[in-house]
C-alpha cells in the first residue's frame, strides 16, 4: 500500500498502461492596397518580429527535437464526467501485472535528478548544451534595448518596449537552474514520477493498420450516446432504433487562422443546438480547427461551445506576439510554469535540442488561448492531449483527431548520390505529404503503418523502443503549447504556397505577367523550398527499417526527428484520417473556411488519395466546379492568338457562354450534398462523377457510399457588412478579433448553419433509413437462408419430420 496513500496516486496506477509489444505488420501599390497588404500578408514578418521581441534566442537553426510530458490523470478541473470507479486492490493488481510482465526492457537504475544540486547537474555551465544556448539567447535580448540612450529611447521606441528590459532580465533569472528558480522547479518535477507517473512507464511502436484498443473500446461506448443523440435528433423512441442502424458521423473544420477558429466554433454551436453535435463519433481539425479541439477539450471550455466562444471574446482582443502581455503571462504564477514547462524539459531533457520561431509561436498560442480571462484559474490539465480522454473515455464526447503533415522531398536524398545518372532519376520523384495523426490515445501515421501511445510522444525511441535516459526515467509527454505552433504553423509552407497567397492581390502590378511566367517555370523547385523550418519531433521509427512498408523512405528510418507542420499544406479539410479503415464514417460534414473557398477545392483533392488507398464510396466530382476562362478573357485570348476566322471565333465563344452558365448552374449554396458509390469499376474512367443529391431519395441506393455534407463559409445577404473574401481582419494571418469582429463572424457562421439545418437533417436521416432497410434485408435473408437450411435437413416446425408420429394414413 506504500505510495497509494492519496487518490490521483491510484488514478496513476489505473492509467498505467499494459506493457507494449513490437509487432509485425499485420494487414507598389496606393495606400489603401499597402495598408490591405499589410494586413493581410505582413505576418508572419509581423509575428516574427513580435515572437523576436518578446523573446531572442540566438540559435539560427529551426529544426528542433522535442520531449515529453505525461499526465498526472484525467482528474480535471470542472469536468462534467463521471469518475471511473477504482479500488485500491485494483491498483495493485495492476502494479503488480505490470511488474511481472516480461515485455519490460531493462534500463538504468531509476533516479530522481535536482538539477542545479551541487553534483548532480552542469550542464547549466556546459556551453555545449541546448540550455546554455536558451539562456544566453535571453540575456542578449535582455540588453539590447537598456544599451540605447535615453533621449533616443523616448523618440523611437514605445514606451512598453522600455519595461521589456526588466521583464526579459525577470524571466532570465527565473531560467537560470540557480536553487529556487522556476526552471529549477520544472525540472525538478520532470524527473518526479508522482508528478509524471508517464516517466516511468515502458512504450512500444505498435506497427498495425488497426485502430489502437483504446479507442475500439471508446467506439463502443461512444456508440451508446450518438444512438440516444440520434433519438433526440430524429425524434424517434430510443428503444426504436437498432445500434446497427445509426450512421457513424464525423465533423471536421478547416485551416485558416483565427478565422477558422472562431467560424468553426460558432459552426459546431449551432450543430450543438440542433442536437447533430450529440450524434457526432469524430471531430477532426487543421490549423485553427486544432486550436478550438484544444479549448473544447480543456476545463476553460467544459465540452461547451458556447462558453469557448466567451472565452475567445475575452481572449483574442489583444495580439499574441504584444510582448508586454505575453512576457507577463510567462513571468507570473501560476502561467509562467504551465507554460514554459515544455520548452525546459525540451532544452534540459533532449540532445542537441534548438529552437525556432514554431515553439515561440506555440507559447505565444498557448498564453492567449490557453489561459482564461482569471489567470490564476488555468488549469495543468488542459497542457497534455492525453488529459482529455477525461472527456471521451467514458464515449460523452466524440473523438478529437488532431493533424500534421511532414514533407517527404525525395531531391534531398540524391545529396550523397555520385552517379547523376541516378541522382536524376532520384530528383524526378515527386515530393509528397505523410499525414500524421494526434488522439488522446495515440500518436499514428497510416504511411507508416506505426504509431505509439500519445502520453509517450516526445521521448526518443530506438528500434521500436523507449530510450532511457541516464537516470533511469523518460521525459513527461509532449506539452499542447509545442503542439498548437505545429498544428497552425502555415508559415513553414513552401515558396509556392506563399506565392499562391498573395498572387490575386499583386495581379495588376506592372509586370506582373512576365513576374508569373517566370515563377510557374521554377515551381517544382518552389514547392520543396520551406523558408522557415518545422518544428521537430523524435522520430520514433528509428531503426525499424526492417518492421515498415517498402514505401517508407531509408533516410526517415534514420532521422532523429520528424520535421512537422501544417496539415494544410497537403490539404486544408482533415479528411484523410477519417478515411481510415476501422473507423468507418458513413457521414462526413465539413466546415471550410478555408481562404477562398471557391477556388482551393479541397474536396477534389481527396479523388487522388482514395484511389490510391483503395477507398470505394467517396464521391468523385465532390467540390467547387474547375474555374474556366469567362467570356472576357477568352475574347482577349483570341485577340492575341490571332483566331484563323472570324466563324471560329464566334464559335469559341458560344462554346464559352454556354460553359459559363452551365458554371453557373452548378454554383454551390450554404449547404452541398454528395454521395458517392461502393459499385466495383474496371478503370477509373468508369467511375460517374457524383452530382449535387437533389432528392433525399437518392440517398437510399443501396450501393451508396460515403456522404459529405460541405458547408462553405460564404457571405450572405442576412448578415451585412461581413465578408470572408474582403473583410481584412478575417485574414488568415491576422491574430487580433475584437469582440464586436468575433460576434459579426459568429452571425455569419451560424446564419449559414441555418439556411443548411433541414436538409441536413433530412440527408440524416436519409442515411439512418438505408441502413436501417439494408439490416432488416440481411436479416431476412439469413431467416430465409435458415429456413432452407433446415427443410434441407428435414427439420420443420422445431422437429424433424416424422419425428413422434404415431403412424400414417395406413396404419
Amino acid at each position: 500500500m506504500a505510495g497509494l496513500t492519496r487518490p490521483k496516486h491510484l488514478v496513476h496506477q489505473w492509467l498505467r498502461p499494459q506493457q507494449r509489444r513490437l509487432f509485425t505488420k499485420s494487414a507598389s501599390p496606393p495606400r489603401h492596397v499597402a495598408t490591405r497588404l499589410a494586413r493581410r500578408y505582413g505576418p508572419p514578418c509581423l509575428l516574427a518580429v513580435g515572437a523576436g521581441t518578446a523573446l531572442y534566442f540566438s540559435s539560427s537553426t529551426f529544426i528542433r527535437p522535442v520531449q515529453s510530458d505525461a499526465s498526472k490523470g484525467w482528474l480535471g478541473g470542472q469536468s462534467q464526467q463521471k469518475d471511473i470507479p477504482i479500488t485500491t486492490r485494483d491498483a495493485e493488481e495492476k502494479i503488480k501485472d505490470s511488474e511481472n510482465t516480461s515485455t519490460q526492457q531493462s534500463r538504468p537504475p531509476q533516479s530522481r535528478l535536482e538539477p542545479g544540486r551541487e553534483g548532480e547537474d552542469k550542464s547549466a555551465d556546459d556551453s555545449s548544451t541546448p540550455w546554455y544556448s536558451f539562456t544566453t539567447g535571453l540575456f542578449s535580448a535582455s540588453t539590447s534595448l537598456s544599451s540605447v540612450g535615453d533621449t533616443i529611447a523616448d523618440y523611437v521606441i514605445p514606451k512598453w518596449a522600455k519595461l521589456l528590459p526588466a521583464l526579459i532580465t525577470k524571466l532570465q533569472n527565473e531560467l537560470s537552474m540557480a536553487p529556487g528558480t522556476l526552471a529549477e522547479e520544472i525540472w525538478f518535477e520532470a524527473n518526479d514520477p508522482e508528478s509524471h507517473p508517464e516517466i516511468t512507464w515502458d512504450a512500444s511502436v505498435r506497427v498495425s493498420n488497426e485502430l489502437c484498443g483504446e479507442e475500439k473500446r471508446f467506439l463502443q461506448k461512444r456508440q451508446t450516446f450518438t444512438r440516444r443523440g440520434l433519438a433526440r435528433y430524429l425524434d424517434i423512441p430510443e428503444d426504436k432504433i437498432h445500434p446497427d442502424d445509426v450512421p457513424v458521423i464525423a465533423m471536421c473544420g478547416s485551416g485558416g487562422g483565427l478565422r477558422a477558429l472562431v467560424a468553426g466554433t460558432a459552426s459546431y454551436l449551432s450543430a450543438q443546438e440542433q442536437g447533430l453535435f450529440d450524434c457526432v463519433t469524430y471531430t477532426a481539425g487543421v490549423s485553427g480547427s486544432c486550436w478550438l479541439q484544444t479549448l473544447y477539450y480543456s476545463n476553460i471550455a467544459q465540452g461547451s461551445h458556447a462558453r469557448l466562444i466567451r472565452h475567445l471574446k475575452n481572449r483574442l482582443g489583444v495580439h499574441i506576439a504584444y510582448p508586454p502581455e505575453a512576457l507577463e503571462l510567462m513571468v507570473s504564477a501560476p502561467t509562467n510554469k504551465y507554460l514554459l514547462s515544455g520548452l525546459i524539459e525540451k532544452a534540459k531533457g533532449t540532445p542537441g535540442a534548438e529552437f525556432g520561431i514554431v515553439d515561440i509561436y506555440g507559447l505565444l498560442l498557448a498564453a492567449r488561448l490557453l489561459v482564461p480571462k482569471g489567470e490564476l484559474a488555468v488549469d495543468e490539465h488542459d497542457f497534455k492531449v492525453s488529459h482529455q480522454r477525461r472527456f471521451t473515455d467514458d464515449g460523452s464526447h466524440p473523438l478529437p483527431i488532431y493533424t500534421a503533415v511532414r514533407h517527404e522531398i525525395p531531391l534531398s536524398e540524391t545529396a550523397d548520390t555520385k552517379d547523376p545518372v541516378v541522382a536524376e532519376e532520384k530528383a524526378k520523384k515527386e515530393d509528397w505529404f505523410q499525414w500524421f495523426e494526434f488522439t488522446p490515445y495515440e500518436f499514428w501515421c497510416e504511411e507508416l503503418e506505426a504509431g505509439i501511445p500519445t502520453w509517450s510522444l516526445g521521448r526518443q525511441f530506438d528500434h521500436g523502443r523507449t530510450t532511457w535516459r541516464e537516470n533511469g526515467l523518460s521525459l513527461p509527454e509532449l506539452r499542447i503549447p509545442l503542439l498548437m505552433g505545429v498544428w497552425g504553423s502555415a508559415f513553414c509552407a513552401t515558396l509556392s504556397h506563399y506565392y499562391k497567397e498573395i498572387r490575386p492581390t499583386v495581379k495588376g502590378l506592372t509586370g506582373f505577367i512576365g513576374l508569373d511566367d517566370m515563377i510557374a517555370e521554377r515551381n517544382d523547385d518552389l514547392v520543396k523550398l520551406h523558408p522557415i523550418n518545422p518544428a521537430g519531433i523524435p522520430n520514433f521509427i528509428k531503426g525499424m527499417r526492417n518492421y515498415l512498408p517498402s514505401t517508407c523512405p531509408d533516410s526517415l528510418c534514420e532521422a532523429d526527428n520528424l520535421q512537422l507542420m501544417d496539415a494544410g499544406m497537403s490539404n486544408n479539410l482533415p479528411i484523410y484520417p477519417l478515411l481510415r479503415p476501422g473507423r468507418n464514417v458513413d457521414i462526413m460534414i465539413a466546415f471550410d473556411a478555408s481562404a477562398d473557398v471557391k477556388t482551393d477545392n479541397w474536396l477534389k483533392v481527396t479523388e487522388g488519395y482514395a484511389r490510391q488507398r483503395g477507398i470505394k464510396g467517396w464521391p468523385v466530382g465532390a467540390g467547387w466546379p474547375p474555374e474556366d476562362e469567362s467570356v472576357e478573357e477568352l475574347q482577349e485570348d483570341l485577340a492575341e492568338a490571332q483566331a484563323q476566322s472570324e466563324q471560329q471565333a464566334e464559335q469559341k465563344i458560344q462554346e464559352a457562354k454556354r460553359e459559363e452558365r452551365k458554371q453557373k448552374r452548378k454554383e454551390l449554396s450554404y449547404c452541398n450534398v454528395w454521395v458517392g458509390t461502393t459499385t466495383e469499376y474496371q478503370t477509373d474512367e468508369e467511375v460517374p462523377m457524383s452530382n449535387l443529391v437533389e432528392e433525399d431519395n437518392e440517398l437510399a441506393n443501396p450501393d451508396a457510399g460515403i456522404t459529405v455534407i460541405y458547408f462553405p463559409f460564404l457571405a450572405n445577404p442576412k448578415v451585412e457588412g461581413v465578408d470572408p473574401r474582403t473583410s481584412d481582419f478575417m485574414s488568415t494571418w491576422n491574430f487580433v478579433y475584437t469582440p464586436d469582429q468575433i460576434e459579426s463572424v459568429v452571425k455569419l457562421a451560424r446564419t449559414n448553419f441555418q439556411e443548411g439545418a433541414d436538409r441536413t437533417k433530412r440527408t440524416v436521416r436519409a442515411v439512418y433509413e438505408r441502413k436501417k432497410k439494408l439490416r432488416e434485408e440481411r436479416e431476412a435473408a439469413e431467416r430465409e437462408r435458415r429456413r432452407r437450411w433446415k427443410l434441407r435437413q428435414g427439420v420443420t416446425g422445431g422437429r424433424r419430420v416424422g419425428q413422434s408420429d404415431q403412424g400414417d394414413q395406413f396404419s
